[in-house]
């Protein structure tokens, strides 16, 4: 690894999307932007709602499957329901009553699920639209085919919702790095995400990279500080005040955890 894979980044100005650049910027985060439309609904709103839903359809397809639905008629009910979520006048029902997206998300979706459950198949669901692409491999691979229970299903709508933004935050760090040259020093250091500081074999790294361990720290040190931003940007994006992230962050891992 060379010493320009551990130098300084340009610091870049706070960005509107920033969580800890102040209570003025925060406003124009996905979830607010939607939040503060209101009835006026406007196309910002509109795709700031669509970015969102693109992003976390998958803790609810998760969930839909646990109720004890097949994949199909799962793909189908998450598709719908997005239709319908991104139609131009459902905006008017987001309000600050609702709270974050992660629990207006659900909530939606439960109410969705009353009304739809017993339609059945008479008409296509979602009039042949395909608002959110669905890969329903993916989408497989997390799901566990015991009993339906409601309950059960919730917590793992909880635990699939932190694992996508967990993903999501890693997806943007390797872009970072990708960006600048750096992917395979990213891919080197990504473990040291999930070790704890103390684990990190810090010298074996700095052997097989070919560079001094004393630069392998810096190097972690600056993924890790990266990656804490990113996380705490990204959950800014679901919440409609800066003072929910710290609250929300802890949501996050004890969905983890349990």
């Amino acid at each position: 690894m060379s010493t320009s894979g551990t130098t300084d980044r340009p610091k870049t100005p706070p960005s509107a999307t920033d969580p800890m650049a102040g209570p003025a910027a925060f406003v124009t985060t996905h979830w607010s932007v939607v939040l503060a439309a209101g009835r006026a609904d406007t196309t910002r709103a509109r795709d700031a709602l669509a970015r969102l839903c693109q992003t976390y359809w998958h803790p609810l397809y998760v969930y839909v499957r646990r109720l004890g639905n097949s994949p199909h008629d799962a793909q189908d009910l998450t598709q719908e329901f997005f239709a319908r979520l991104l139609a131009k006048n459902f905006l008017a029902r987001a309000d600050e009553s609702r709270g974050r997206f992660r629990s207006f998300l659900l909530t939606s979706f439960k109410h969705f699920l009353a009304n739809e459950w017993d339609k059945g198949h008479a008409q296509k669901r979602g009039g042949g639209q395909v608002p959110i692409p669905i890969d329903l491999a993916t989408a497989e691979t997390t799901c566990h085919f015991e009993p339906a229970d409601p309950a059960t299903a919730e917590k793992m709508f909880e635990r699939r919702w932190a694992l996508t933004l967990l993903d999501q935050v890693l997806r943007r760090l390797r872009e970072e790095y990708a960006a600048s040259d750096r992917e395979k020093l990213f891919e080197q250091l990504k473990p040291t995400l999930t070790e704890e500081s103390r684990a990190v074999r810090y010298a074996e790294m700095a052997s097989r990279m070919g560079t001094s361990e004393g630069a392998v720290k810096v190097a972690v040190h600056r993924l890790r500080q990266r990656y804490r931003e990113l996380l705490r940007a990204e959950i800014a994006e679901t919440v409609a005040d800066a003072r929910e992230v710290d609250d929300e962050l802890r949501n996050l891992f004890a969905a983890l955890a349990g």
